[in-house]
């Protein structure tokens, strides 16, 4: 087994989303869930990804845990190490991101790296260091009322300045223009002059593919699906292949939805109109649980057999967010949430659920952790940055959704 990419995503649809693009560009890919212990692996396996969930915990923890999963593909003899983040660059204004690539730097024992969150087919591109979601800057999008890393900037040198240790250059869209020997010299000119990081801007796929070549030969690279599968498409093709996905699983499906993104909440919207639903009573949850998950799980199974996958969500707008964070505390309610789902989701796989579609990165972490799931097969993308998986035991089928992911009718497209 020679493990060409080692990678390190910050939550579990992030993990699902660079393995749907290192797939796509030839590598066949496992995706782990935790820092844990690899266990037999297919000897033609070329990349691993280690699914963590630490984008928003404390930063020694998310430290701590980034830093195991280096162990961890390290012993696997992974070439080269990419950190992945959201193409929104999830964090606060102490991390997670900067404090995770300055301890991954210095236990490579490097001193330079490149931040590239990009990912044009899903509407996120760079533009002289600032990050835009379709066109609009990241502070005016639907990121500015996110419940937990609320987006107030859209420049990534002054994030990355404001939580990290050194300071940080740009490898403007001119310089990307004129091709990988351009942008080669243009970080070795930063790193010459101090720089600790460089922002590379990148507007389409080809300025991605660019950059994944530039960037091929760094011992660690960070960014988001679009720089990682970029880097894949650079590898000769005697060290890639090509690798078919799986045929679904037939049994029962269920949608449990916990993002309250700007796209999940047009998703569940759409939804509502095509099948059975149930929207989870936080209030419940937090002043009455006993005997809620029963509740839940009987309106489940009073579902029609055969009926499309009925949809339990969380999701909600931001007024409602807002109203549940004043009421009952932003970290208690979105635990108690998280909870339920990882909760629900262990009794659904024992009534015979075989299928579940999750959205958001903070639920599908506490779906796959309440299931056991030691890691996955990835198969073949529903849309660009979302696969469906195989825990690797063959028991379930899913696909973990990132909160922005997807178009308005994903839901019933994923099935």
């Amino acid at each position: 087994m020679v493990v060409q990419l080692g990678v390190i995503a910050d939550d579990f649809t992030g993990g699902t989303d660079i393995a749907s693009f290192l797939v796509a560009n030839g590598l066949k890919t496992v995706q782990l869930s935790g820092a844990q212990k690899i266990g037999s692996l297919d000897e033609d396996v070329q990349a691993i990804v280690v699914s963590l969930k630490s984008r928003s915990n404390p930063v020694q923890e998310a430290v701590d845990q980034s830093l195991q999963a280096l162990d961890l593909l390290q012993s696997a003899g992974a070439r080269q190490v990419f950190f992945k983040y959201c193409s929104t660059f999830d964090s606060t204004a102490k991390g997670n991101i900067g404090p995770v690539t300055d301890a991954l730097l210095e236990a490579l024992n490097e001193d330079f790296t490149v931040i590239c969150p990009a990912l044009p087919v899903n509407g996120r591109t760079i533009y002289q260091g600032l990050l835009f979601v379709n066109g609009v800057p990241l502070n005016e999008s639907g990121m500015r009322n996110h419940p937990v890393t609320p987006m107030t900037d859209a420049s990534l040198i002054r994030l990355m300045d404001g939580q990290a240790q050194g300071s940080t250059g740009l490898v403007p869209v001119g310089v990307v223009e004129r091709g990988v020997a351009a942008v080669a010299e243009s970080l070795s000119e930063l790193k010459a002059a101090g720089k600790r990081y460089a922002v590379l801007d990148a507007l389409n796929d080809r300025h991605l593919n660019i950059l994944g070549a530039a960037v091929s030969k760094l011992r660690l690279v960070t960014g988001g699906s679009g720089l990682g599968g970029a880097i894949a498409h650079s590898f000769p093709h005697d060290v890639k292949g090509e690798h078919s996905g799986f045929a679904l699983k037939t049994g029962p499906a269920v949608i449990l939805s916990g993002s309250c993104s700007v796209m999940t909440n047009d998703q569940v919207a759409d939804y509502k109109t095509k099948a059975p639903f149930l929207a989870v009573d936080v209030d419940r949850l937090m002043t009455s649980p006993d005997g809620y998950d029963e509740e839940v799980l009987a309106w489940f199974t009073a579902q029609p057999a055969g009926a499309t996958a009925p949809l339990i969500f969380a999701t909600a707008g931001p007024t409602e967010v807002q109203r549940l964070q004043q009421t009952y505390g932003a970290a208690e309610s979105s635990k108690a949430i998280e909870d339920f789902f990882g909760r629900i989701a262990r009794e659904l796989v024992a009534t015979g659920v075989q299928r579940m579609i999750v959205a958001g990165g903070e639920t599908s972490g506490s779906v796959t952790t309440a299931l056991g799931i030691t890691g996955f097969e990835v198969g073949n993308p529903i849309a660009p940055g979302v696969p469906w998986v195989r825990s690797l035991d063959g028991q379930i089928d899913l696909a973990l959704k990132s909160g922005n992911f997807g178009t308005v009718d994903f839901f019933s497209q994923a099935q």
